[in-house]
């Protein structure tokens, strides 16, 4: 028997979720929900951890948490404070019991975990919003006397200069002491009175997510869900999101607007019992070593495409999180990220470690990320440790720092159809993958890695099948578009002059080596790709279209939600191929696989970026029907 429940701001504690006797937080309703039931929840802001305790049987018997229709519903991981005294010129503060916060200060937790960069300034989870515009942490009570606009700060990746987003809000800034028996908390409000703004503070670390590990087939639908201290979450960790199913399979997290997490807005990854923190608290092993620790100890629990992923986020809003828009490890496996907005990622530049991004995924195991708009991100999308079966297809990346970092992976996946318009636009520190009908507008870097390695599997399953270091190659370059802009740096393939360019060209190397233990650089599959502008193609390609003066004039316009690419291309502009598939693409060298879906069947890539049937000989780059002149795209 499926049956309706009803959240409303008038129920009571007592309610029992009918329509006449609603119950007053979405919590009640989560403790007595049933596979197949519907809880509704009506206009309103409900401060509150939702933690379902119970679990749905599949996709067809879910449990759906959802805002009534042409209902504002409103999930906080904050409260409103009222009680604020004003000292000095701007700033106020205000005393508060440890009992207030419970069991967890987030003025008191550190922003803390494993690959964190140590040596940047102490910062914890707490946070104080004025009228919803997050402030800045202050080191010391007279950085708040003295606070003034900050326009820009290095890149802590490239130490190229950073230009905030919003500079003024660089100015408002919180400085918390904590006592034995209190927190006060100080802030700038300048001429605004806190008491008659809104003001909130944070104070949960979750807004939904269960508690236990299995809710299996839950649905979280149409809410805004904001402001909370989710902890950070490197893949080490037990990794909670303001969102997020806590180690279970088969969620769906659809039509939210997602904001101002400290850390992570949606998580789909890995629970505490695989690793917590090892390096950081024991510090008698590398992250690398507790990592693949709790790859295995994760098998121990089951992790596998029964028990666990297969979750499905799409068209979402995310924005204004200080980590990750989306954040995963093993617990990502086999899910489908679509039609996601994702913006203003780790762009406070508050803390940073080596797993910041807009999407930001270990292990994505035949993972499809699609149709998503990601930009003004530190990084677009990192797809880091075992990135096998997955496919990046139709993705638009712009003003991010760079747009994607594939690393210690071998393969086989697929990157097609995107756009990328970022300054740096890929760091391959991979290999075994298809770079088919993309946009290129800046340079990528090529790396191997020989101080790691790394798991690999069998096709579509979470069985490991043997590790390998990154000796870089085994990638196909084909059918791509590239478009120098205005990059320092050299756009295009020509950084790959000095692989080997067939397999039996590699094969033949190798095996020069007697002791049987050589691994050079593998073979690069390069043919078809376009290059204007002074992009380069290797030395080697086999057919390449090179317009080396001819400049594209690439450029995005936003009119009305939506966003338009235009470009141009010379008047007598030809350049065609086969369409490519599957058996195209050969095999992945190390995984021995072929470049497949998800679900074993071939892949055919004959139609472009906004769905269009490309003709037998398929134009180069993600759009068919090109033309001399100025071509001009919808691209959201």
């Amino acid at each position: 028997m499926n049956t309706i429940y009803h959240v409303a701001k008038s129920g009571t504690k007592t309610g029992n979720g009918s329509t006449e006797n609603p119950f007053l937080t979405i919590n009640q309703a989560a403790q007595v929900a049933v596979a197949g039931d519907t809880i509704f929840v009506h206009e309103g802001v409900y401060r509150e951890w939702v933690s379902p305790v119970n679990a749905g049987l599949n996709h067809h018997r879910r449990i759906t948490y959802q805002a009534f229709p042409g209902d504002k519903v409103t999930i906080k991981g904050s409260e409103e404070i009222k009680s604020w005294e004003h000292i000095q010129d701007g700033i106020w503060k205000v005393t508060l019991p440890h009992s207030f916060f419970g069991d967890f200060n987030p003025y008191k937790e550190e922003v803390f975990g494993d690959w964190l960069q140590k040596e940047d300034p102490r910062r914890h989870l707490g946070d104080v919003y004025l009228n919803g515009m997050s402030f800045f942490e202050a080191e010391t009570y007279e950085e708040l006397e003295n606070a003034e606009v900050r326009t820009e700060r290095p890149d802590y990746w490239t130490q190229e200069t950073y230009t905030y987003v919003n500079p003024e809000q660089t100015k408002y800034m919180w400085y918390a002491e904590v006592s034995a028996e209190t927190t006060t908390i100080f802030a700038t409000f300048y001429e605004a009175d806190p008491n008659k703004e809104s003001v909130e503070i944070n104070v949960r670390k979750a807004c939904f997510s269960p508690l236990k590990v299995g809710i299996d087939y839950i649905t979280v639908r149409g809410f805004e869900i904001c402001q909370a201290a989710s902890p950070w979450t490197p893949p080490t960790s037990d990794q909670i999101g303001m969102v997020g199913p806590n180690w279970s399979k088969g969620w769906i997290i659809e039509d939210n607007i997602l904001h101002d997490a400290k850390c992570s807005a949606i998580s789909i990854g890995k629970e505490g019992s695989t690793g917590h923190n090892h390096h950081s608290f024991r510090a008698d092993k590398t992250g690398h070593q507790y990592q693949l620790e709790a790859v295995f100890l994760a098998h121990r629990i089951g992790w596998k495409k029964e028990t666990v992923g297969s979750h499905v986020i799409k068209n979402n809003t995310i924005y204004d999180c200080g980590q990750n828009g989306i954040v995963g490890h093993l617990g990502c496996v086999f899910s489908t990220i679509e039609n996601n907005h994702i913006y203003n990622i780790a762009s406070k530049r508050e803390f940073y470690g080596h797993e910041i991004g807009g999407i930001k995924l270990h292990a994505p195991i035949d993972v499809v990320i699609k149709n998503n708009r990601i930009h003004d991100c530190s990084l677009g999308i990192w797809l880091d440790w075992q990135t096998q079966g997955t496919r990046v297809h139709g993705n638009v990346f712009y003003r991010n720092n760079r747009d994607l970092f594939i690393e210690v992976s071998h393969g086989p996946y697929v990157v097609d159809h995107n756009i990328f318009a970022s300054p740096v636009e890929l760091d391959n520190f991979a290999q075994g993958g298809a770079y088919l009908h993309n946009l290129f507008c800046g340079p990528f870097e090529i790396q191997n890695v020989l101080n790691r390695s790394t798991p690999y599997h069998f096709p579509h399953s979470t069985d490991v099948a043997g590790f390998s270091f990154v000796h870089s190659g085994d990638d196909r370059f084909m059918n791509n578009m590239f478009m120098q802009t205005n990059s320092k740096r050299t756009v295009g393939t020509a950084g790959y002059d000095d692989f080997t360019t067939t397999f039996e060209e590699y094969l033949e190397v190798m095996s020069k080596d007697r002791t049987g233990l050589w691994e050079g650089q593998q073979a690069i599959y390069l043919d078809n790709n376009a290059y204007f502008n002074g992009a380069t193609a290797a030395k080697h390609e086999a057919t390449s279209h090179t317009w080396k003066d001819f400049n594209p004039n690439v450029t995005l316009e936003e009119e009305d939600g939506r966003l338009y690419l235009s470009f141009e291309l010379p008047e007598d502009y030809i350049a065609k191929g086969d369409i490519i598939e599957t058996k195209t693409l050969g095999t992945a060298r190390i995984v021995a696989a072929p470049f497949d879906a998800p679900d074993g069947s071939d892949l055919i890539f004959d139609t472009d970026l906004n769905g269009n049937k490309r003709l037998e000989k398929a134009d180069i780059g993600p759009f068919e029907q090109l033309k001399g002149g100025t071509n001009r795209f919808k691209i959201w």
